[in-house]
């Protein structure tokens, strides 16, 4: 198709420009614009800056010859509940899948954290923290106390000493021999210990109950970092805002407690005929087939001590669970027990199991904890992926919420709506990042963010929307997501104010989902991308670009300027009316509206306008609207005179400034339209051997000069028009029988012709 734009422009610039070839150039004043737009920038190209490659294709799906590695563990814990200490062993096979040898690894040894000396501690302000153990004195930090190769020696195991060296919370193993790639394994056996803070950074603790200590335990054992394509090793250090990387593997896990505790975990317990009484074991059976929830350990039981078959000082908890990326454990002589079954889709059954004091019991409060969580894991498993593991277990411990695969640690006090809350939002996180195992410690908003925009959805299914939450207005919510101060989402939770974290890791990212599902690509266009994005990358490490690439091209959109504006960049968004006029003056022959866009982020218009005789017509306009323009106009074909026109009325825009969205007649001014009858005709000129013919096409001035495209005219004043591309102005004078021609810092006169 020919551009008869530019053909336009080149006309206008060439022949007057010969007119003037040498005339000096008078430069044109420099005028200051209202708005702080700039199309360049959000419509900007090179959005990705790298070509797909062979680990992850440029559609955002793993590429051909993806690779991650894997570690798979055998666990035991022993657990002292009067000194809080965990005594461990870990043997770790880990698998090298990786195109590169490896001559050492790297592990984290989170309970450091802890430590006096930690990188940790000394980022804890004077004034307290989430993170860290709230000023606690004790002996804080993992204690190695040997690391050792196994290998097989003439069908033998054979166990020798490796060199290690820790900092921080990060343990280097140096191999004595290189591990080989594409598929080479090694073992790694290690002995450790640690005392568990009583509040350990919100995710792991110790709670006093009046029937015993709660203990729930997590970053418990050394864990592997993850070698990828994108960083290496992934070593950051946790301080206690970043959250996980990890690799995935299965677990075989045994917990030695007091013979009176309880121990629930991550996974499935396989030998409760050793830890439960027989009718104990019946009522488990009952659970696994009931809808409701069936009460296992009762407050009665706690108070009479009735859990185990045998009178032993301690018993051992056996747990499994496969293609996790972590295991976690609780252990009470507190505990009630109850359980529900979780009904999937494919038709396979999981348990929803529940572990509470006495003091979080309550029909309001945590005796509907199991109802909860069957409830929430059926939902997301109909709507974004199938829930992967035999239970997932639901503990209340002094955590405000925290997750782990199967199960999670939430307040034991919360109660009603908070608890249905906190159980959907940790749970949730079984998808973001349990499934879909994102970098944590770098991109919050990937498991955070996506999980608060899942739990928005939720919240509406819940038993007929119980709970729901209500829709954010996002006016009055722009200036806590877009004021100058706040950090960029992009940036690295360690790198947050502590203040932002909910902000920008949680309730930011989730409101640009919701826009985007429901203003910019359509929920069902959304939700095929979404859940697409899901399945690729179910037990796989995404990056940001994956998601982006994912959903651009599934839902078939280039969003680089949605991604730009509200992911990488803190930009403001501020869209106004600026004008409104009749056609001709006339209401019934329709209005011109004009719009603006005054900050640096684009998004489509949505504006509502209402007639005097009381019906409202909705219009919208793509984004697209702003990918050449600051401004723009357009014709409304209304045939009654308007009362007032509201941008965004919904409020589903962050627009910082409500006051410029709404124009109505009785206070906004009403624009008179330019007459173009009296400029219309043929003029010429005795200076130049030009002749113009002007006419008026969809409500505009156009000049055409013969053989030549023709030029639309912008009113600029009293019988003045404008071509800014070319800086060309034409003046009328009163008569409208002459106008002067002004271009390049000269004037041509030019007359009608009769």
């Amino acid at each position: 198709m020919k551009n008869h734009f530019v053909k336009a422009f080149l006309f206008s610039a060439l022949l007057f420009g010969t007119i003037s070839a040498n005339a000096q150039q008078v430069p044109a004043p420099e005028t200051k614009s209202v708005s702080n737009y700039n199309y360049h920038d959000a419509f900007a190209p090179n959005f990705y800056t790298k070509n797909g490659t062979a680990t992850r294709s440029a559609s955002g799906q793993p590429g051909e010859k993806y690779w991650q590695n894997r570690a798979d563990y055998q666990l035991t814990a022993n657990l002292n509940d009067k000194t809080s200490e965990i005594i461990g062993t870990e043997t770790l096979t880990y698998t090298n899948n990786s195109p590169d040898k490896l001559s050492f690894l790297w592990m984290n040894v989170d309970q450091n954290l802890f430590k006096t000396d930690s990188r940790g501690n000394a980022v804890v302000p004077v004034n307290g923290s989430r993170n860290g153990a709230r000023g606690e004195k004790f002996d804080g930090g993992h204690k190695i106390k040997s690391v050792k190769i196994v290998s097989s020696v003439g069908g033998k195991s054979v166990e020798k000493e490796a060199k290690f060296e820790i900092n921080d919370t990060r343990m280097k193993i140096v191999l004595p021999q290189d591990l080989n790639a594409n598929g080479a394994s090694l073992k790694v056996k290690i002995e450790f210990s640690y005392i568990s803070p009583k509040y350990g950074s919100d995710r792991t603790g110790v709670l006093d109950t009046k029937n015993g200590k709660i203990f729930t335990i997590a970053q418990w054992y050394p864990r592997m970092c993850v070698y990828d394509d994108v960083r290496g090793w992934n070593t950051l250090p946790y301080q206690g805002a970043g959250e996980f990387y990890l690799e995935y593997g299965d677990f075989d896990v045994t917990i030695t407690a007091p013979s009176n505790h309880v121990v629930v975990c991550s996974g499935e317990l396989v030998n409760p005929k050793e830890v439960y009484s027989l009718e104990q074991q019946k009522l488990w059976l009952t659970a696994q087939f009931s809808d409701k929830t069936v009460v296992i350990r009762s407050a009665e039981d706690v108070a009479n001590a009735v859990s185990k078959p045998l009178a032993k000082p301690t018993l051992n908890w056996h747990f499994k669970i496969k293609n996790s990326r972590d295991v976690s454990f609780a252990s009470s002589a507190a505990f009630i027990i109850d359980a529900a079954k979780i009904n999937l889709p494919s038709g396979k059954k999981s348990l929803a199991i529940s572990a509470y004091p006495v003091e979080s019991a309550g029909s309001d409060a945590w005796s509907r904890s199991t109802e909860y969580t069957k409830t929430s894991i059926e939902n997301y498993s109909k709507r974004w992926f199938e829930y992967p593991y035999p239970a997932a277990t639901y503990v209340a411990g002094n955590e405000g919420g925290m997750e782990y695969p199967g199960i999670v640690f939430c307040g034991w006090e919360s109660k009603g709506e908070e608890l249905w809350g906190v159980t959907d939002h940790e749970f949730g996180h079984i998808w973001f990042p349990m499934i879909v195992g994102s970098n944590e410690r770098l991109f919050a908003w990937m498991d955070e963010g996506f999980n608060t925009f899942i739990n928005s959805l939720s919240s509406v299914d819940f038993n007929n929307g119980e709970y729901k939450t209500p829709a954010t207005d996002m006016h009055q919510m722009s200036e806590a997501f877009t004021r100058p101060s706040i950090e960029p989402m992009m940036t690295a939770p360690d790198g947050f104010k502590e203040v932002n974290m909910g902000m920008l890791a949680y309730y930011k990212p989730s409101s640009g989902l919701v826009m985007l599902r429901e203003q910019i690509l359509g929920k069902e266009r959304f939700d095929t991308a979404f859940k697409t994005y899901v399945a690729r990358w179910a037990f796989k490490h995404p990056t940001p670009d994956d998601f982006f690439r994912t959903i651009e091209n599934v839902a078939g959109e280039d969003l680089n300027w949605f991604w730009r504006g509200w992911f990488v960049n803190n930009w403001r968004f501020d869209q106004a009316i600026t004008k409104v006029k009749y056609v001709k003056n006339n209401p019934k022959l329709g209005a011109v509206i004009s719009i603006e866009n005054l900050e640096k982020m684009a998004l489509p218009v949505v504006l509502d306008i209402k007639f005097k005789s009381g019906t409202v017509t909705r219009v919208k306009l793509p984004v697209e609207i702003w990918q050449k323009n600051t401004d723009w106009s357009f014709k409304n074909d209304s045939t009654e005179e308007i009362e007032s026109i509201t941008l965004d009325p919904d409020h589903v825009f962050p627009d910082v400034n409500s006051a410029n969205n709404v124009w109505s007649s009785d206070k906004g001014e009403l624009e008179k339209d330019v007459i173009l009858d009296n400029y219309l005709g043929n003029f010429s000129s005795t200076m130049i051997p030009i002749k113009i013919n002007f006419t008026e096409e969809d409500g505009m001035l156009v000049a055409n000069a013969t053989g030549q495209p023709k030029l639309p005219l912008e009113p600029a004043g009293k019988d003045k028009f404008t071509f800014e591309q070319a800086g060309l102005t034409i003046q009328f004078n009163e008569s409208k029988s002459e106008f002067n021609l002004l271009i390049n810092g000269q004037t041509f006169l030019f007359t009608k012709v009769k």
